[in-house]
């Protein structure tokens, strides 16, 4: 695999798991009792992207809060149903420019991914100075409004997100790539559609698709066949328990074919169907 330096900006969290089993109800409450089992603990949002492009050899550097987030899901170990998912977030603080600056004089990188969950750490005026002062590749994906074009940002939201977009800003088709969940993706007028995956948790799985998604990009800089690769491997994420790290061998599958099923269809207007996307959780 080739080396690719990429500068990760973004919201990060903690998903915490409490696995467990459910085989009676509080004498208290009709609500299911969970005799705890085991706690897993991953890394999530910006730092799951993170991870995953690691998985691709990527080099990467992190600039994230430093408030801890923290997303807890207390499963069911034995029909893997989530009961309760808990969240702490705290208010975070904003980007330092200080330390941005730094970070792109330590790596300069080929591409900037920005995982921006609302959660404070970036505004739009934060947002708009990233994309108009880095000339190379950028991926966003964000939860904000109000987009814009530049010829070398790329927009990855999902459905609902692009339901809730400000109609008056937004950018080219050609940057602007929609994840439709079970019904696949769409871009510059066309769908690409899914590999047929029993799904188990879609925990993760836009985080996945991005990281994916990014270091095909800079491997062939081919978009359409970027987001093909992209679409199998958050095909792969689905299929597993929690927030997934790619693996080496899920690597070596993606490289093993293609699923080249896609259709022409042009982006819908507000108001489509929101059913099993990709969420960022």
């Amino acid at each position: 695999m080739e080396q690719f330096n990429v500068l990760v900006i973004g919201d990060k969290c903690t998903d915490k798991y409490i696995y467990g089993e459910c085989k009676r109800l509080s004498p208290e409450q009709p609500i299911p009792v969970l005799d705890k089992t085991h706690i897993e603990e991953k890394p999530g949002m910006a730092a799951n992207t993170e991870v995953n492009l690691q998985a691709f050899g990527v080099n990467t550097l992190l600039i994230s809060q430093r408030e801890e987030i923290v997303k807890t899901r207390f499963v069911d170990s034995n029909s893997g149903y989530q009961l309760l998912r808990l969240d702490e977030t705290p208010k975070v603080g904003r980007i330092a420019n200080a330390e941005l600056r730094m970070a792109l004089l330590h790596m300069n990188p080929d591409a900037i991914v920005i995982s921006d969950y609302d959660k404070g750490y970036l505004n739009d005026d934060d947002l708009w100075s990233l994309c108009h002062n880095f000339n190379r590749p950028i991926f966003v994906d964000t939860k904000k409004r109000r987009l814009f074009q530049k010829d070398n940002v790329y927009w990855k939201i999902n459905e609902k997100e692009f339901n809730d977009l400000d109609k008056d800003h937004l950018p080219n088709d050609t940057h602007l790539i929609v994840t439709l969940g079970s019904r696949g993706v769409k871009w510059a007028g066309t769908t690409f559609l899914p590999q047929t995956v029993k799904v188990f948790d879609v925990c993760g799985a836009g985080d996945t698709f991005l990281a994916s998604l990014v270091y095909q990009f800079l491997k062939t800089k081919d978009m359409r066949k970027s987001i093909d690769f992209a679409n199998r491997a958050a095909a792969i994420s689905v299929t597993h328990p929690g927030v997934y790290h790619l693996t080496q061998d899920d690597i070596e599958s993606l490289y093993g074919g293609g699923n080249e099923k896609v259709r022409s269809d042009a982006l819908q207007a507000p108001g489509m169907d929101a059913r099993a996307q990709l969420q960022r959780h």
